[in-house]
């Protein structure tokens, strides 16, 4: 069996098993994440979104003959921040319906079938989105908002550890303790820490992803390491914090709570322009989160990638992730 995973890019990904996953009909509403419709968001996000259009899908390939294929690709869904509407759908003639399903309230993916695949002869399937992103800027109070206190469920899983953020460990309890400061309000807080983390972490560029625990040691890493180790540190001051991945980039959010009690996530730019409780990004967000669970897998993953499951596939079947921006301008 094959077992190839995505890179830190998603550039590719293989998971060949013999099981054939279900797949659910049925198109997914705007997520009501308790925290993600507040007053406090809704005051930061922009009025003119930038639109722009993206396909996602897959194209498979197989070296001889394989059956029984079902795959799943990651896509956009609908946040706060931003719109989705689908444009057009395009797929090979052996590729079956095309289905939508949410594993998690953070993602949505597509799935589809194909019973028969010849050697040499790709099947493809590929969903245009028309994306209206908004910009998410500083609130002007930020020391209205606090931490702690009653959380709601469904924030509460982000204090706690996950692949690659040991947020439990004797290292990061230190590092977090340290930084700790009662003069600060909890807006100040978070920002000391991520302050920490872009002083003392050197930007490089790797195409595996480490934990926060060696970014802490070699004092290096990229936008999923520097992400990580700050969500790390935060999470271990009590204050919720998890990964937001887009094309090609990670950065994290963190929760606070306003005067009215209104939960809220904000994003911050760990790696690149310093933006803090901003983000100026028109690429679509693919997830919200850093710790999923993926049938056939025991192991909880960092993030959802796109599957491949294949009944009868002697030699494999090579699969390519499509990913990319048609225009800045919508169009059909």
């Amino acid at each position: 069996m094959n077992n190839n995973i995505l890179n830190k890019n998603f550039n590719c990904a293989l998971f060949l098993v013999l099981l054939i996953q279900t797949s659910v009909t049925g198109q997914s509403q705007t997520p009501l994440e308790n925290g993600l419709l507040s007053p406090s968001l809704s005051k930061t996000i922009s009025e003119k979104p930038v639109e722009s259009v993206w396909e996602f899908g897959l194209k498979l390939t197989a070296p001889s003959e394989a059956r029984g294929i079902t795959a799943t690709v990651p896509i956009p869904m609908a946040w706060p921040e931003q719109e989705i509407e689908i444009v057009s759908e395009k797929k090979s003639a052996g590729v079956g319906a095309i289905r939508f399903k949410n594993p998690t309230k953070q993602t949505q993916q597509f799935s589809f079938s194909v019973n028969r695949m010849t050697a040499g002869t790709p099947q493809t399937a590929v969903i245009r989105f028309r994306i209206k992103k908004s910009f998410i800027t500083r609130p002007k109070n930020t020391s209205e908002f606090t931490s702690g206190g009653k959380l709601p469920s469904e924030v509460k899983q982000f204090l706690k550890p996950s692949p690659y953020i040991e947020s439990n460990s004797k290292e990061i309890r230190k590092i977090a303790s340290t930084l700790e400061d009662e003069t600060l309000d909890a807006w100040s807080q978070v920002e000391k820490n991520y302050t920490w983390v872009r002083d003392n972490i050197e930007y490089k560029f790797d195409k595996q992803i480490h934990s926060c625990l060696r970014a802490l040691e070699v004092k290096q890493g990229d936008c999923e390491e520097l992400s990580s180790l700050f969500i790390a540190i935060c999470r271990a001051q009590g204050i919720p914090a998890r990964a937001v991945w887009i094309p090609g980039h990670t950065y994290p959010e963190f929760y606070l709570t306003d005067a009215d009690k209104n939960g809220t996530w904000f994003p911050c730019q760990a790696a690149g322009t310093y933006a803090f409780g901003e983000m100026p990004e028109p690429r679509p967000i693919l997830q919200k989160g850093d710790r999923f669970r993926v049938a056939g897998q025991r192991q909880e993953v960092r993030y959802l990638r796109p599957t491949l499951v294949a009944k009868q596939a002697p030699q494999g079947v090579a699969i390519e992730w499509i990913s990319r921006q048609i225009s800045n301008e919508p169009s059909e």
